[in-house]
């Protein structure tokens, strides 16, 4: 299996190393930019791009707009559907980036179960700097009294193999190159992204 330290970072393993199709996770809480960062990677790379929220049901959709957090209940199905439509996107070759919240180590897991060449990016920051960010947010379906129940749900990853963890106090632009320097290195294996 192909692995690599990082400094400030455990031993890093990507999920089934030795697959050709890759799969991007972009995840973490909601506000934490995932859906930029996702889109900036699947434009970059000429990935499909898809969002969860895309895979949520209407009851789903409904409730949160409404501040409700979803319970387990929900969210399995959710994740079942997107873990299905990525198992169907190893067979037409399709590379993907997706944006994903993955707050719990159970639906992380099943999307560990597509068969596809996986690595999770974790974009994370302090709550006050995602309170912000949510606020400021207009157009998007989830309340943004919300972002307290996300912290609370969130199981942190940083101890997964395949997860790395970004911070995202820096600005976008920032934050994606580092995140592209991430893939090169470690999905795309480039001599250069190596050496850096």
């Amino acid at each position: 299996m192909y692995t690599r330290s990082h400094p400030m970072q455990h031993s890093f393993a990507i999920t089934n190393p030795h697959a050709q199709t890759n799969l991007i996770i972009v995840m973490g809480v909601s506000g934490s930019g995932k859906t930029s960062v996702a889109k900036a990677l699947a434009d970059h790379y000429g990935y499909e791009f898809l969002d969860g929220d895309d895979f949520h049901s209407q009851e789903s959709r409904d409730l949160m707009a409404q501040g409700i957090p979803l319970t387990d209940a929900l969210r399995l199905p959710w994740v079942i559907r997107m873990r299905d439509y990525f198992r169907d996107a190893d067979t037409r070759n399709q590379n993907s980036t997706l944006a994903f919240s993955g707050l719990k180590r159970v639906h992380r897991d099943e999307l560990r179960k597509t068969g596809l060449k996986t690595i999770f990016i974790f974009l994370h920051s302090d709550k006050d700097t995602i309170q912000s960010r949510v606020n400021k947010r207009a157009g998007h379906f989830m309340a943004p009294s919300l972002v307290d129940s996300q912290f609370d749900s969130l199981e942190d990853p940083s101890h997964e193999t395949d997860v790395y963890r970004i911070d995202v106090r820096g600005s976008l632009d920032q934050v994606i190159d580092q995140v592209i320097g991430v893939i090169d290195r470690e999905v795309h294996q480039q001599p250069d992204a190596l050496l850096a």
